[in-house]
């Protein structure tokens, strides 16, 4: 997550609260974070106030109530209707960026599985991240088009999870949500019936699929989750939620490609979207690269051939996460900006391409491996 940093006085609690630079009536400062470039100390009501000045008496601070934080750097970087959470450490953590489109709420850094190339860190502690979620929702600018859940796994904490669910359809009727879950909860019938009944307006729930057979998927995701999964895929389907299918492509599941694209139209005809990812280097991912690292020249022929297997069927299929330059030339139409705008990153050589603008660049913690075969597109 983005962040800025400052000194922060007449702090006892985290505080969570959406920026403002333009001052709030009294009756509605409560839930704002002001910035102002002239601090007088008579800023009442607000969570907090942030400015660059250095502010060498904050005696008369104490009756404001506010969390005040001086000498911010980078604080450009915060604009109105952002979310932020501050920390006693000084830390100004962008929870929501009102101007992009790739905002998530993680509900919880707990998993059921621990993928062998999972990018996320992963605890083993309780981590319900509920209540925090429930004020964020909140204060989230209600003309927002996208909101994705993610995790850890979002659905581990049941009852949190549906409160997040219910919380959004009733202060973000028109935000449609992406669902990140390893789809293993949705096996359970009364689980999903109970997700379903929420009336929810627009959900998707993305599910990631490893292999065409059991010991495949199961060996990377390192549980005996396979048959779960498939089960959530159809329980889902059932109740008529949308889902997409996601394979991450690495060493262990590339050869099979064509064989997961025919498993996926043959199974899972209702499946909204397949999309094929590649590596995001961090964490687990990193920890096992000498396992999972391959080259996407080295695969571009079987990503090929599952690809069009599935878009001759009708099936809507994307390329996630990997630069133009990376892939045949026939896919480049299946190519999406898929990576996060604070995650990504172009290369030097990258200034040099025509295509740089519809190109989805690199993840900025991969970008030294797969730079090996970066080079401008000739036209």
């Amino acid at each position: 997550m983005k962040k800025c940093k400052g000194r922060p006085y007449n702090f006892s609690n985290e505080v969570i609260g959406k920026i403002t630079h333009s001052p709030i009536s009294r009756l509605f400062r409560s839930d704002y974070v002001f910035i102002t470039h002239n601090p007088t100390g008579k800023e009442f009501g607000y969570k907090g106030v942030l400015t660059s000045k250095i502010w060498s008496d904050f005696s008369n601070l104490n009756n404001t109530k506010s969390v005040f934080y001086s000498e911010i750097n980078n604080l450009e970087m915060l604009h109105d209707g952002d979310i932020v959470l501050l920390k006693q450490n000084g830390d100004v953590v962008i929870l929501f960026e009102k101007l992009s489109g790739d905002n998530s709420l993680l509900l919880t850094e707990q998993c059921n599985c621990s993928c062998l190339m999972c990018p996320q860190a992963i605890t083993k502690k309780m981590d319900d991240k509920t209540n925090v979620n429930l004020q964020i929702i909140k204060l989230i600018d209600k003309s927002t088009d996208f909101l994705g859940i993610t995790g850890g796994e979002p659905t581990l904490h049941e009852e949190g999870f549906l409160r997040v669910i219910e919380a959004c359809r009733q202060y973000l009727p028109n935000t449609s949500l992406d669902i990140l879950s390893n789809g293993i909860k949705f096996s359970d019938f009364e689980f999903t019936k109970r997700l379903v009944l929420l009336k929810h307006p627009d959900i998707t729930i993305a599910i990631p699929l490893y292999g065409d057979i059991d010991n495949a998927h199961n060996y990377i995701v390192q549980a005996n989750g396979f048959y779960k999964t498939v089960q959530g895929l159809y329980n889902l389907a059932l109740f008529k939620q949308k889902v997409e299918i996601r394979v991450v492509v690495h060493a262990l599941t590339y050869q099979r490609l064509p064989q997961i694209a025919a498993f996926v139209y043959h199974n899972f005809p209702f499946v909204v979207h397949i999309a094929f990812m590649a590596l995001e280097v961090r964490e687990s991912a990193l920890k096992n690269l000498n396992k999972l690292w391959i080259d996407p020249c080295d695969y571009a022929s079987e990503l090929e051939q599952a690809v069009r297997y599935l878009n001759r069927r009708d099936m809507k299929v994307s390329i996630y996460n990997l630069p133009l330059c990376l892939l045949p030339k026939k896919l480049w139409s299946f190519s999406k900006k898929s990576i996060s705008s604070w995650k990504r990153v172009y290369l030097q050589e990258c200034n040099k391409c025509p295509l740089q603008g519809d190109c989805g660049g690199l993840f900025d913690s991969s970008a030294d491996i797969y730079a090996k075969h970066i080079n401008k597109i000739v036209l």
